[in-house]
């Protein structure tokens, strides 16, 4: 599994080395060489599991899919995402997370006072 790319749909060889990786990343990490270029690539289909041939020379949006299973495996990556959480209690149950403290230093017992105090 691809720590670089979430939704890879295919692996390819490297022919360099001729091992399979989910991504380039993956092969810099694990492997000592420069990946190699070249214009056939090797795919292994991850919903059909059977490998396949591409010449990226003539490559065309017919060759997006796998001529096994026609599962579409050029998709836009999607790359893994930090997110800040905030955790907190149930709202119903405890909702300091959401209660603006600001409103406990107006004076709301004369409503005068605070209508003028809003502008």
């Amino acid at each position: 599994m691809c720590k670089h790319i979430l939704n890879v749909q295919a692996a390819i060889r490297a022919p360099c080395c001729k091992k399979w990786f989910d991504c380039a990343e993956c092969h810099a990490e694990k492997e000592d060489h420069e990946l190699a270029k070249t214009v056939e690539m090797a795919f292994l289909c991850k919903k059909c599991k059977k490998a396949f041939r591409k010449d990226m020379t003539r490559f065309e949006e017919a060759d997006e899919f796998c001529p096994n299973c026609d599962n579409h495996f050029v998709v836009e990556a999607k790359t893994p995402q930090q997110v800040i959480e905030f955790e907190a209690e149930d709202a119903r149950v405890d909702a300091r997370g959401i209660r603006d403290e600001r409103m406990q230093y107006l004076d709301t017992s004369d409503i005068d006072a605070f209508v003028d105090q809003l502008g």
